[in-house]
């Protein structure tokens, strides 16, 4: 097995021991537990990435043993990334996706070689990444008509959401609402994510405590384990009081989380957390009340970079709202598509 103990000068020395089976599941164990020190998010990306390969590397040579690993199977493991498609005919894996791959998998593999050397050499020493650009979808934002019949459709669920679907039990008297429907969450969920531009991934992380709705701040740890605060309008800050006082207290009563959305009582979850799957099911429901197509939450962020840049022409202001690293990204809301520089040209 692999060891730690202490090298010169109290660095970390990791040893192998006679007999260590050399199958790369076992040293990605290792190189989890001795070398990978980034947050826990980044740390599950990494797993399911060197995942894809371990699993093509069992099916084309029916063994993970480390001496397998040669440069042909890692191009040949980008080869099949890049020619996966869907049912529909679509990429499985986009550009940017499977540089990020790669790199996982050539970081994974140097440490390896470092320790135990490839008998045909560092196997992923000669993979290129693909030329991609820093472009976002933002053709794909929310137009400000749809914004607005989703929030209309969101302000509809303590109404008409939930229903049972059983129409024949039910065919001459209201349909119950299921016990398991949170309309004021759900409704209070579609306006955080529209009136702030957050990811789903981070409404899913946001905490009670950390809520600072008299300056309309809401904190929350993003991908990378940075923390960033978004600015949320009075009305996505009244949704979510509307939540508070009609829901939440009943759930947190079950599960005792410090989250701020919480799962119904009657769904199991071991961790008191909505998942970022529930948030897009949800985004789907409210979606489909309002007549909208082809929509991710995604796209209610592009949406607030937009609007920024349309009301006051400052790429720090985009950058600051939705914690940008890289100016880059912020920029790309300033971009004009042909059809908007068309309409600006016949206006003249």
């Amino acid at each position: 097995m692999l060891q730690i103990a202490s090298g010169k000068n109290g660095g970390a020395l990791i040893t192998i021991e006679a007999g260590f089976p050399d199958t790369l599941d076992l040293w990605l164990e290792g190189y989890f537990r001795f070398e990978v020190t980034t947050a826990i998010s980044s740390q599950r990306v990494q797993r399911r990435d060197l995942g894809l390969f371990l699993d093509f590397m069992r099916t084309e040579e029916g063994t993970l043993n480390r001496e397998s690993w040669t440069p042909r199977l890692s191009q040949a493991f980008l080869t099949w990334l890049r020619g996966f498609t869907r049912e529909d005919g679509r990429r499985r894996w986009g550009d940017k996706t499977i540089n990020r791959i790669t790199a996982h998998l050539k970081t994974f593999a140097r440490w390896i070689n470092k320790l135990k050397p490839f008998p045909l050499g560092e196997p992923t020493a000669k993979l290129g990444t693909l030329p991609v650009g820093t472009g976002l979808e933002v053709d794909r934002a929310l137009t400000s008509g749809e914004r607005r019949r989703l929030l209309d459709a969101a302000d509809q669920l303590p109404l008409i959401g939930g229903r049972s679907r059983d129409r024949g039990r039910f065919c001459n008297q209201p349909r119950p609402v299921l016990k398991s429907y949170r309309p004021w969450r759900n409704r209070a969920i579609i306006y955080t994510l529209i009136e702030t531009g957050m990811r789903r991934g981070a409404v899913a992380h946001l905490k009670l405590a950390d809520m600072k709705f008299e300056n309309r701040l809401l904190p929350v740890v993003e991908k990378g384990g940075y923390t960033h605060a978004y600015k949320i309008n009075r009305q996505g800050v009244e949704a979510i009081r509307d939540y508070l006082e009609n829901e939440r207290s009943d759930d947190d009563a079950c599960w005792e989380s410090a989250a701020l959305f919480l799962p119904a009582r009657s769904v199991a979850s071991a961790s008191g957390i909505l998942s970022a799957r529930t948030i897009s099911s949800i985004w789907s429901e409210v979606c489909a009340v309002a007549h909208i197509e082809g929509k991710s939450p995604h796209a209610a962020r592009h949406a607030m970079g937009k609007h920024i840049i349309e009301k006051t022409g400052n790429i720090a202001a985009v950058q600051r709202q939705l914690g940008h690293k890289n100016a880059v990204y912020s920029m790309q809301y300033a971009r004009i598509s042909d059809k908007e520089l068309e309409d600006v040209l016949d206006e003249r």
